[in-house]
């Protein structure tokens, strides 16, 4: 593999200067402007560097009155080559990441090079070899860079905090689907794809067939759970025209119903403090032509069993009553083994989804793909600040993913 650095005023002339040295089926790695150097060089203005990148290829003595296959972007061929993968992917992978595309005249890699830009930082001092090297066999290269690869995949995993065991997972599942000397833009895009699988499509909240879909959110203390009832409620009510009810069940905080109640008073929807078993029971027969009822829970210890008695009573009340969904709010900036450890008290009581919060409040997003995978829940929502209804959005596995492998923040 040939890398390579070109620079001009613009990132086409430069991009040009490229193709005329190395021909047209070069990969654009990383965009950036420099300074020049020199006694004048604060009068002059910035050039723009690019660094492209070759696969070589062995001479070949064409076929008569055969023409040579033209070389495809890597995710044209991802997305014309029928796997199972890129199949799955379909409902997960916006089409546009699965189709190449083409401005000012130069091929753009793919969707994921384009969003992994912080990565391909990396694999560019990480792939860059000392001159007495080149006289190595190419297949010892392609090896070696395949090798750098692969760990500095494992390395930007672990950096942002994914777990030891899932991080070696998926290497190692990614490392028997690889074949020999293939190129890593490859073995990118298959770490991307997989990751993705593994994180699976978000769900969210669904009316129910008949009468109301009575949610609970359950959690810990702290992590913000009222905050979210009131925006799920004002998506739906707000925006989605749905009749949404309003109940708390932590009479343990008085600040938290008194907060629940301030918001439901500004949505003008109905609110109530629930006490007991048969007080979910009688609000269902009161609010029977709601769409939703957000009820919302104490947050406790999961290590108090009477609480926990407790909850888990108000979680199956409704049971052969109504529709029901549970979701488990988290904070994205809770430690990994305190997460296991909430997560499986809950399962123990009830199937779930997870909301995680705070995302804001935190640099790395490891936690997620962890707990995801040591629950197999879906993963549905996600806040990221304070405000009411703004700071929510359904999870989004192709950014949190980007971040993972070591993408921007958007």
């Amino acid at each position: 593999m040939i890398i390579k650095k070109f620079q001009g005023k613009t990132e086409a002339e430069a991009v040009e200067s490229a193709k005329k040295e190395l021909g047209s089926n070069v990969v654009i790695m990383n965009v950036r402007n420099v300074k020049r150097k020199g006694l004048f060089s604060f009068l002059m203005s910035q050039q723009v560097e690019v660094t492209v990148a070759l696969e070589e290829e062995p001479e070949r003595i064409p076929a008569p009155r055969k023409e040579e296959p033209k070389p495809q972007p890597l995710v044209d061929a991802l997305a014309q080559k029928q796997t199972p993968i890129t199949n799955a992917l379909k409902d997960i992978i916006p089409e546009d990441d699965l189709k190449g595309n083409r401005q000012d005249g130069r091929a753009d890699s793919s969707a994921i090079e384009e969003k992994l830009d912080n990565l391909h930082t990396l694999l560019e001092q990480q792939l860059q070899k000392p001159e007495e090297n080149k006289s190595e066999p190419i297949e010892s290269e392609e090896e070696s860079e395949m090798e750098r690869f692969m760990k500095l995949l494992y390395n930007t995993m672990l950096m942002n905090e994914v777990s030891e065991q899932y991080a070696n997972q998926i290497i190692d599942e990614i490392e028997r689907i690889n074949k020999p000397n293939m190129p890593f833009d490859y073995a990118l895009a298959n770490t991307y794809q997989k990751m993705i699988l593994k994180f699976g499509k978000p769900i969210g909240i669904t009316p129910a067939e008949k009468g109301p879909k009575v949610v609970f959110f359950v959690g810990p203390t702290g992590v913000g759970k009222t905050t979210t009832i009131a925006k799920i409620a004002s998506k739906f009510s707000v925006e989605g025209g749905r009749k949404v009810a309003l109940l708390t069940a932590d009479t343990y905080r008085i600040a938290a119903a008194e907060q629940l109640r301030t918001y439901a008073n500004i949505l003008e929807v109905p609110f109530r403090v629930i006490y007991s078993t048969e007080e979910v029971e009688q609000s269902l027969k009161d609010f029977k032509d709601y769409d939703f009822i957000l009820v919302d829970t104490a947050g406790h210890s999961h290590q108090n069993e009477a609480q926990k008695e407790a909850m888990n009573g108000f979680i199956h009340s409704v049971d052969g009553l109504a529709e029901k969904e549970v979701f488990l709010v988290l904070s994205a900036t809770t430690k990994y083994r305190d997460l296991i450890s909430i997560a499986d008290t809950y399962a123990a009581m009830t199937e779930y989804k997870l909301i995680f919060t705070k995302l804001d409040e935190t640099t790395t997003l490891g936690n997620l793909l962890n707990l995801k995978l040591h629950t197999g829940a879906s993963l549905s929502y996600v806040t990221c600040g304070q405000n009411v209804p703004d700071d929510i959005e359904t999870f989004n596995p192709q950014k949190t993913v980007k971040q993972l492998l070591g993408g921007r923040r958007s």
